[in-house]
């Protein structure tokens, strides 16, 4: 729960960044009464106006030392870097530099269930919602997904329960950020291109168990070392879960079910009947939820209500058509090596579409499971000369100039009874704004091509 007397009235507080998170940290905090500016490296931007409106002062165009300098406190959006030298005054002066989700945490009267890990974040995030919504609790959803935790303070009541996915980018600027339940599902080489290395990513990361205490839970996946290793030490009660099954106590999957394991037994939570989601890594997703939503107080029924009709997000492993025997798969969120390894071996006869702005890992992890199950591969982007020069000797590598001719390459590669499969390895902001218009591109031009093909009769 946040701290009600922290206060930012007639404060002059700076908002760097016109995001989601940027601008409903600056509305709140312009209700709070702070003296509130919002710099923006560009020069407009979609709620400028409204802004203005609540009194908030926009300073477009770029970000001013002077400006940061002059703030008593500094709310950073999670796309801008802390470490630009435009910081580096207000750094020396003592001003309290923070991110939009810190700034959040501090209202919230209700308690807060966070979700971090490379991949599986915004899956095993809404999953866990709708099994406590299933339960009958009052949930708010949000944080690096959907709703930014800023917009949903004013609705935190004390039996809130804030479910909320959390970015490296976010973790790395709290410092009183405590979650009641905080699950780290995994972690891998993501985001190279703004953190220094794999440690400094894993550092921001373990982030999410800083805070908390002997009352709060931390949620650690014992299948991946790094997370066990970096948990080590936590002052929450560390319980674990893993899919591999190998623990005495935890969660794991047992035969035909997810269950606790205690020293008393196994106790049985949820059959992977229940289960709708496509590939076996997603069974950790689930699992995780299961874990978390298990200790927040949801019943093995309403777990198993809310999982029967969960069928995933969209851009995750989603289902986006068929020709012929071709089927079509959009996993246009699988922005690093990790998540498309995963989704590749999802699949049999895959024609994987890989590509777009690199940021960082090895693109060479994708040869293993392209060499179980991989027929060839689509390049796209500005990454397209990478990902041919790390697997061209493997599977055939076709270079692809848009969506609609990674599509049309993909689907007569994969002919006549594959899977083209969009999970690209790489962020999107090559070509689209981001990875839900690329995938919403993919979804088009297999539309169009599935329209193509039934009017040519074939």
């Amino acid at each position: 729960m946040g701290n009600s007397e922290f206060s930012v009235h007639e404060r002059r507080v700076v908002v760097v960044g016109a995001a989601r998170s940027g601008i409903a940290a600056a509305e709140q905090l312009a209700r709070r009464g702070a003296i509130v500016t919002l710099t923006e490296t560009r020069d407009g931007f979609e709620g400028a106006e409204r802004l203005r409106t609540a009194g908030v002062h926009l300073e477009l165009g770029g970000h001013q030392r002077d400006t940061l300098a002059a703030a008593d406190l500094v709310v950073v959006s999670p796309g801008v870097s802390v470490e630009q030298p435009v910081f580096d005054e207000a750094r020396a002066r003592g001003v309290e530099i923070v991110g939009e989700l810190e700034l959040a945490s501090r209202w919230t009267r209700g308690r807060v269930l966070a979700i971090t890990g490379t991949k599986g974040k915004s899956t095993t995030t809404t999953l866990l919602g709708r099994m406590l919504t299933a339960a009958g609790r009052p949930v708010l959803i949000g944080g690096n997904i959907g709703v930014p935790l800023s917009a949903q303070v004013d609705a935190s009541t004390p039996e809130t329960l804030h479910v909320v996915e959390t970015s490296s980018f976010q973790l790395e600027t709290t410092t009183t950020f405590r979650p009641w339940i905080a699950v780290w599902l995994n972690v891998a080489d993501d985001h190279l291109d703004r953190h220094q290395n794999v440690a400094s990513y894993a550092a921001a990361k373990a982030r999410i168990f800083a805070n908390q205490t002997a009352e709060d839970w931390a949620l650690v996946n014992a299948d991946d070392p790094v997370v066990s290793a970096r948990s080590e030490g936590v002052a929450a009660q560390r319980t674990f879960f893993a899919l591999s099954g190998g623990i005495a106590a935890g969660f794991v999957v047992d035969g035909d079910w997810i269950v606790k394991r205690t020293v008393a037994g196994a106790e049985q939570l949820v059959p992977l009947s229940a289960v709708k989601l496509p590939g076996r890594h997603m069974l950790t997703n689930v699992l995780a939820a299961t874990a978390a939503a298990s200790i927040a107080g949801a019943t093995p029924t309403a777990m198993t209500e809310a999982l029967r009709e969960f069928r995933g997000l969209a851009h995750v492993m989603e289902p986006a058509g068929e020709v012929g025997g071709v089927r079509f798969v959009n996993d246009s969120k699988a922005t690093n090596v990790e998540a498309a390894s995963r989704s590749i071996e999802s699949f049999a006869g895959v024609v994987a579409i890989v590509g777009g702005r690199f940021k960082g890992g090895d693109l060479r992890r994708l040869r293993e499971p392209l060499s179980l199950s991989g027929r060839a591969v689509v390049a796209i982007g500005e990454a397209a000369p990478l990902v041919r020069d790390a697997l061209s000797d493997l599977v055939p590598v076709v270079t692809a100039d848009s969506m609609a001719d990674a599509v049309t390459r993909g689907y007569g590669l994969a002919a006549p009874d594959g899977v083209v499969l969009l999970a690209p390895a790489c962020a999107s902001f090559d070509w689209f704004c981001d990875y839900a218009e690329r995938g919403e591109s993919f979804k088009d031009e297999v539309r169009r091509l599935v329209q193509m093909k039934q009017t040519s009769g074939r």
